[in-house]
């Protein structure tokens, strides 16, 4: 299995975790087709963020971890959001980074060269598929119990702006919401974060740079009582940046504030009222 699935420790919540990014695996089939340096499998993971949300079953959600490198196949993108330098077969456009990347944030070569559409079909039915198909299972769960569920995707980011990104050498905020313009979920939800940020003396700026990937956008459906939010914590929190080495104290604090914000989002009753 590509991921795992924790379920609740305690009196469950409507809150599902997802973390699609913390893997570092590579599987026999893909590690041939690999060009990127070792470092750079860790340094574009969203390292760590596992353990953050570790505490997530222990005040009543599920969390869904995916174990594999985002270089096998990248979850948070669309099926259909494929480079054509990446795969054969491909037309989207948002090269170098869609669902195969062909290059590395750090701007060295990902792939040797394009995959066949046959590699690609094997990662999307062993990687990609599984993984979207449980998600929907897990939500669909929850709604049906609570009616309503709240789907937390948690990530990281660097501290500052790389190269080719809209905020280039600019220091981005300590915690980023994503809810592409307040549109994925209800409001109560998507403040969340910032509530639970403020008493740490912590900012918190929404939507930017990152507005939520493809798993907010298609999941977020608050008008089907089905509420996604990404959130974006800066990696200056909990790691060195540099030999990407957990930070003594700083790693605790934000694994304490992960768990904070999911119990917050569980207390959350957004039942739809007649």
């Amino acid at each position: 299995m590509s991921f795992r699935v924790i379920t609740p420790r305690a009196a469950e919540t409507a809150v599902v975790v997802e973390v699609p990014h913390a893997g570092l695996a590579v599987d026999a089939l893909t590690l041939p087709t690999l060009s990127a340096p070792m470092r750079s499998v860790g340094v574009d993971a969203d390292l760590y963020v596992d353990e953050l949300y570790a505490g997530a079953p222990d005040v009543g959600a599920t969390l869904l971890v995916a174990d594999y490198s985002r270089y096998v196949c990248d979850l948070n993108r669309s099926e259909q959001d494929v480079d054509p330098l990446a795969a054969s077969g491909g037309s989207a456009q948002r090269a170098p980074h869609g669902l195969i990347w062909r290059d590395t944030t750090e701007g060295q070569r990902a792939l040797y060269q394009p995959l066949s559409r046959e590699e690609l079909e094997r990662r999307l039915a062993t990687f990609y598929r599984p993984y979207h198909r449980c998600l929907v299972e897990l939500l669909a769960a929850k709604r049906a119990k609570f009616g309503f569920v709240v789907l937390l995707a948690g990530h990281s980011m660097p501290s500052r702006g790389r190269p080719g990104h809209t905020d280039t050498g600019r220091d981005r905020a300590d915690v980023v919401p994503g809810s592409r313009g307040r549109t994925t979920a209800a409001s109560v939800v998507i403040d969340t974060p910032e509530r639970v940020a403020q008493p740490r003396g912590w900012s918190v700026v929404h939507d930017d740079p990152y507005r939520g990937g493809f798993t907010t956008a298609f999941y977020g459906r608050p008008d089907r009582q089905q509420h996604a939010l990404q959130v974006e914590l800066s990696r200056r929190l909990y790691m060195n940046e540099t030999t990407l080495e957990k930070r003594p104290g700083g790693f605790e604090e934000t694994r304490q504030f992960c768990t904070t914000l999911v119990a917050a989002l569980g207390a959350l009753d957004l039942r739809a009222r007649g």
